[in-house]
Order: structure tokens, then sequence, then C-alpha cells
């Protein structure tokens, strides 16, 4: 006890070191969390991006030709059509599992007196697994609503409620029209504000009415294995290109003429980023915390040399060298204790901050909304882990010249300015 008023006493007599010491020992801790928190938000936002969609899965669009082949000029538009899928399902058996399409048109659909305009989409039934969505009531589409061209329709929690303002859950079952022609609403999913909100209806009813007289079959999408690495991809990516790109006579090396949406090398290419994130945020952070070790070292180190006069009075009297010793190992504890736990708690409320502001802003790309923070924070063994970091560096920074300070002769420390 008596230690712990000596202790204060020091410090109150010598407020600005005292401060000074706090506030290295504080901001090291506090930029450490922040950064690291920030970082956590950005990585969090690209992970719950990319977890919307099935890892092993490609997207399949017609582009531009950009080289002449076979007597025809660079420029035309290529549109995906049937044997497009036919080839994608026949002919790579050996990697595709599943196949499926979109084909999407821009509709009114109504319920009574409320309307909403927005986008019908038909799709095979494994589009819910390529693109995860989460269905609060009834089904999505299935595989005899795929082969009777049934006219049902899943809409988002979003749009039921423009059309049925009271209780959008009274849609389910009932018919609305989509257009000139009557749709049931079969399911209700959660709209997940990560883009334009749309509506699914089966691909074959889509298709016979709004494409009836085209062989567009809009997009492709299908489910893939075996390729593991990114060489793989890139074979598979090459030969697949080819082969659609004589079934639209496009040169074979052309690669503007179809465009490919590969989440297994996207997913690869951002878990790199995401591991490159990661190593600079901690190097940076990390220099942050050295920068208050070696701020609170260079106190330590005048403190201590302040100090010897009054250190050898002490040991003049009779005080062992241990208990000088022990004086300033304590000393820099609680200091760096003190001081490292208030930056550790501005840090985490400055995270919880940067979560409730920046983290409910979104981004529109005019393609689709993005979240660019979620859940920006540190987990408390981190916050834990720097602050024993500090408080380990802050005592052996007094150790060093408390040890010096107390192997010095009573004479020596008297004469000392």
């Amino acid at each position: 006890m008596e230690l712990l008023k000596e202790i204060w006493q020091t410090a109150r007599r010598n407020k600005l070191r005292t401060a000074l010491t706090g506030f290295a020992v504080a901001w090291g801790i506090f930029m450490l969390i922040v950064l690291l928190g920030a970082g956590n938000g950005l990585i969090n936002a690209q992970l719950r991006q990319s977890a919307r969609f099935l890892s092993n899965s490609m997207m399949v669009f017609g582009g531009r030709t950009s080289k002449a082949y076979q007597g025809l000029k660079e420029g035309r538009n290529i549109r995906l059509q049937t044997r497009d899928i036919n080839t994608t399902g026949g002919e790579f058996r050996d990697v595709v599992d599943e196949v499926g399409a979109q084909y999407g048109a821009s509709v009114t659909i109504s319920n009574g007196e409320e309307y909403i305009s927005t986008e019908v989409t038909g799709v095979y039934p494994n589009h819910t697994k390529i693109d995860k969505m989460e269905l609060l009531y009834g089904r999505f589409i299935n595989t005899i609503d795929l082969k009777e061209k049934r006219k049902v329709l899943v809409l988002s929690n979003k749009q039921a409620k423009e059309l049925a303002p009271k209780d959008y859950k009274t849609l389910l079952g009932r018919y609305v029209k989509v257009g000139n022609f009557a749709f049931k609403v079969v399911g209700i999913y959660k709209d997940e504000e990560s883009g334009s909100s749309e509506a699914f209806s089966s691909y074959s009813a889509i298709k016979s009415i709004f494409g009836a007289n085209t062989d567009d079959a809009g997009s492709i999408e299908f489910t893939f294995h075996g390729l593991t690495t990114e060489a793989d991809n890139e074979q598979f990516e090459r030969s697949y290109r080819q082969r659609l790109n004589a079934n639209h006579q496009a040169h074979p090396e052309d690669e503007s003429s179809i465009w490919l949406w590969n989440r297994y090398t996207q997913n690869m290419q951002m878990e790199e980023g995401i591991s490159i994130i990661r190593t600079a945020l901690w190097i940076v952070g990390l220099f942050t915390l050295l920068s208050g070790i070696v701020g609170v070292s260079n106190i330590m180190l005048i403190t201590v040399k302040e100090r010897t006069h009054e250190f050898g009075i002490r040991k003049a009297i009779g005080a062992k060298p241990w208990s000088i010793l022990r004086l300033i190992i304590v000393e820099s504890v609680i200091i760096t204790t003190f001081f490292g736990y208030i930056g550790m708690v501005l840090g985490v409320v400055a995270n919880e901050y940067m979560d409730a502001t920046l983290g409910h802003d979104t981004i529109d790309t005019g393609l689709f909304q993005a979240t660019m923070f979620v859940d920006p924070t540190v987990g408390l063994d981190v916050c834990i882990e720097a602050t024993l970091v500090m408080v380990i560096a802050g005592t052996i920074a007094g150790l060093i010249p408390a040890f010096k300070a107390s192997r010095i002769r009573p004479i020596e420390a008297l004469r000392a300015d």
C-alpha cells in the first residue's frame, strides 16, 4: 500500500512526464485497434458479398467480337442461344455439374391498385443454389414449374410490401398480373439490399412469353467441379470460350465475344488480396505500437536519470537495490496498464462508432448496392494481447535503467546533477 502511495505522489509531482508516458502507451494501442478494426470492416464486407454466390460456379454472357473472322467484321454483338446451353451441359460433362440460364424482361406487376415496375427473371431451379437467397415464405422455382412452363412468381419482401402494404404475406398463393398475364405468387425471399430487387419465375415461362420469337437464351449459369487451381480454371475457360465462339463464328482466340464470370478464381484473387491487406494492417499497426514502446522507453530512461539523486539518498539511508528496482518496475507496470486500458477502451469505442455509421452506409454503383463496412471490430483477445505487449515492453523499458540505478553507488548518485 505504501508503495502505491509513493508511486501516486511521484506521478503527481511529474504530471507532464506521466501524461506523456500515458499518451504514448494509449495512442499506440488505440491506433492498432482502430487500424485492425477498419481493415476487418472492409474485409468482412467483401466476404459477405462473395458469400452470396456459390464459389464453384460461373456465369456466361454474350459480348462483342474484337477480331474479324471468316469474312465477318469485328464489333458484332454475340447473343447466347439455346445451343450454347446444350453445348455447356453436353460437351463439358466431365467438369460441369448443373446448367441453368436466366432470361429477364422489364415488366409491371400489379395487385389491384398497387403496382411496381421491376425486372422479372426466368431461371432454372438451381439458381437459388448458385445465387444464394433466404426464402421467408413459400418455395422457389422447381423442376415441374420449368417443365410445364408454369406462370409462378417469387417476389422479394420489399416488392411484396409494395404490392400488399397491409400484410405482404397474404400475397402467397394469390395471383398478380405480370404485364398482361396472371402469375401465381409461390414464394417471398429476403431482399439483402445488395442489388436491385428482382422477381423470379420459371425460365421456360418467361422465355415463351417475352422471347418466343427469338433464339436468344439470355445468360447461362452453371456449377462445376475439379477445377481447383488457377491454371485449371484458365485452361477450362479457354477451351469453353473457344467452343462457344465456334457456335457464333467468332475467332477462337477472341476473349471479348464471350464474357465469363468465374466466382472460383474471383474468390482466389480476393483471398490473396485479403491476406495482403491483413499483413499490411498488422505491419502498420505493429510499427505504430513500436513507436509507443520507443516513447515509453525514452521517457523511462529520462525518469530514472532525473531520479538518480533520489535513489542515492534512498541507498544512503539503507534502501536495498531490490526496493529501488521494484519501485521503478511497479511504477512502469501501473502506468502502462492504466493508460493501455484507456487506449484499448477508446479503440473499441471508435470501432463501435464506425460500425454504427459507416457500417450502415451503402454505395450504389448503378448495377448493385454494396455495404463498404461490415462489423469493423477487433476481437477482445487482440485488444488484450496488444495491451499486454505494451505493458511488457514498458516494463522492460523501465527494467534496464532501473537495474543500472539500483547498482549505482550512493556517493556517485548523490554527486549526480
